[in-house]
């Protein structure tokens, strides 16, 4: 039975969704089958692989709102063997208050995803950058979290209320949950406060951390408008070689 894991942090522009889409698009190349989830309504990693929004006519928004099969859904990504992506479209802006009425609503993505997981050796889902209703019908369908996490001090001010939602949520909904990792991206290596921040971070979580940390890279941010992982934008540049590192250490981890 595959593995759920949520990507996860309640502020927006933190690499969340380049973690997700890259790690996903390693551990692929690895040999892995991967099935990545964008329940963002912004979509931002479904076209990061390469597909439209607004074209697409099926999405995860019929998987939680009109109770579709996941396996109706399923994009295959294009020169990636092994990863596939259940995508996000328009539609799903208004997902939220349409599961507000639904009976079970926190439960919905981890049934759906229930009749799938045993097709894949990872289910990777991207959340949005909230505490909602879609972020926690993610929570409740994983195994466990990686959080990535910025460098900088408004990071560690909103890790708190996050561990405060995750504990909560173990409580009343999901007791398996786990933290699989800490994940420090766009890190700037010239900066001190950078480095004070990551130490911080190290002490709060320790080995939950990942050795391997993100730099900023101009060609990690270049790669989703071409609608590709960086490891098919540029699988020399720093970024690449970091998100290839941070995939190994975290199938490493697995065994």
């Amino acid at each position: 039975m595959g593995k759920v894991i949520s990507f996860t942090n309640k502020k927006g522009g933190v690499g969340k969704t380049t973690t997700a889409v890259n790690m996903a698009a390693y551990c692929a190349d690895c040999g892995k089958k991967v099935l990545l989830v964008d329940i963002d309504s912004q979509g931002n990693a479904t076209t990061g692989l390469g597909f439209s929004k607004s074209a697409l006519k099926k999405s995860v928004y019929n998987v939680l709102v009109e109770d579709e099969p996941v396996s109706q859904n399923i994009l295959e990504v294009a020169n990636i063997k092994n990863l596939f992506l259940l995508p996000a479209n328009v539609d799903l802006t208004g997902a939220e208050v349409d599961l507000v009425y639904k009976r079970g609503r926190e439960r919905i993505l981890k049934e759906a995803l229930a009749k799938v997981r045993d097709e894949y050796d990872y289910i990777f889902i991207d959340c949005p950058p909230s505490l909602g209703l879609l972020t926690i019908n993610a929570w409740v369908a994983s195994d466990s979290v990686i959080i990535p996490l910025q460098s900088e001090y408004y990071a560690l001010e909103g890790v708190s209320q996050l561990m405060k939602t995750i504990t909560m949520v173990k409580q009343h909904l999901n007791p398996n949950l786990q933290i699989e990792g800490i994940v420090i991206t766009m890190y700037d290596g010239r900066a001190l406060i950078s480095k004070q921040i990551t130490a911080e971070i190290k002490k709060f979580f320790g080995a939950k951390m990942y050795n391997i940390i993100i730099p900023r890279n101009v060609r990690l941010a270049e790669a989703p408008s071409h609608g590709v992982p960086v490891m098919l934008h540029d699988p020399k540049c720093v970024g690449a070689r970091a998100y290839k590192a941070l995939t190994e250490e975290f199938l490493a981890r697995q065994k």
